[in-house]
């Protein structure tokens, strides 16, 4: 009796501790998080002492008002950022050398291990879809470096402000370390890999779908309508929803998986590309479908419409009967 009573004390407590673990892991338990890949700012406000927080911001807007604790390292000019690579005869938005990657995150003080969160806000001039996507791009990479633990501030930077919480000019210590890891390498893939799978994988198309139906196109990074044959439209600007106060956060979850579903299928295992006009509005879409959703296979192509179309692959406009 006793020898069952103790089993059962047992057996209660490794459930429970399985249920914290799995409670505080929130949506990707299988990529060993730690923090939901969405995070609120009520969340943030109590858990930023145990974050790194990246304000991805322009250096002027940092210096004049962010949240505290936060360190800068913006990505606004996609010429002008340690996080992307771009050039104006060439391919925008393309992953920097590892060895500069690493440098950029070790510089930050992040480790493997690091719990970051990553905050945008929409440039101005531009949609505000734009910079919203940067966040996703920044996290993105992170993960494609190494890090574990990458989170998007849902709302970003005027979201915080809107609510009233406290900001400061303070800019904080940053203590630089050797960053090591190994990157993903199949996270990204070529453009041949694209050519190779149409008909195979699942591709889906990030872009507004006026481009994506050859209603529009986009310039000047890839003037030519249509879409990559076989794609699927699943425009990322459907991820967020417009709050009373002005900001933009994402939809609930529920209204991501079906949406997710609807275009990409129930299978989570089954193969899927995403790739957009230069590399931002992809980027949205694999962190959800990866990080929230759990999709298992995805990769990115962060080439997208403008490699395409510069390699002279077809692009399918819509077929109007």
């Amino acid at each position: 009796m006793k020898r069952r009573i103790l089993m059962a004390m047992v057996s209660v407590f490794v459930l429970g501790g399985l249920f914290a673990v799995g409670a505080y892991a929130g949506h990707d338990s299988h990529w060993g998080r730690r923090i939901d890949p969405i995070v609120s700012t009520d969340w943030l406000y109590d858990h930023s002492a145990e974050v790194v927080i990246i304000d991805i911001r322009s250096a002027g807007d940092y210096a004049t008002s962010h949240i505290s604790n936060s360190i800068n390292e913006p990505f606004v000019n996609p010429f002008a950022t340690k996080w992307v690579v771009s050039e104006f005869e060439g391919l925008w938005l393309e992953l920097p050398k590892t060895e500069d990657l690493f440098q950029t995150i070790g510089d930050l003080g992040i480790t493997r291990e690091s719990l970051v969160v990553i905050v945008t806000a929409p440039n101005p001039g531009e949609p505000p879809f734009y910079g919203l996507c940067n966040a996703t791009r920044v996290a993105d990479t992170l993960i494609y470096a190494g890090v574990k633990n990458v989170a998007v501030l849902d709302g970003g930077y005027p979201k915080w402000v809107a609510e009233g919480k406290h900001t400061d000019s303070v800019v904080p210590n940053v203590i630089p370390v050797t960053y090591r890891s190994r990157v993903n390498e199949a996270m990204f893939v070529p453009i041949e890999y694209v050519r190779k799978h149409i008909g195979k994988a699942v591709i889906i198309d990030a872009r507004d779908a006026e481009v994506y139906f050859g209603a529009a196109i986009e310039l000047p990074f890839a003037p030519k309508e249509g879409h990559i044959p076989n794609a699927r439209s699943l425009p990322a600007p459907w991820l967020w929803k417009l709050n009373v106060d002005g900001t933009y956060t994402y939809k609930d979850t529920e209204i991501l998986s079906a949406m997710a579903s609807g275009v990409v299928g129930r299978y989570k295992g089954r193969e899927v590309i995403v790739y957009c006009g230069v590399g931002g509005y992809a980027s949205t879409w694999w962190f959800v479908l990866t990080q929230v959703l759990e999709y298992k296979n995805v990769k990115f192509y962060d080439g997208a419409a403008q490699e395409w179309i510069i390699y002279g692959y077809d692009m399918v406009p819509y077929q109007w009967d």
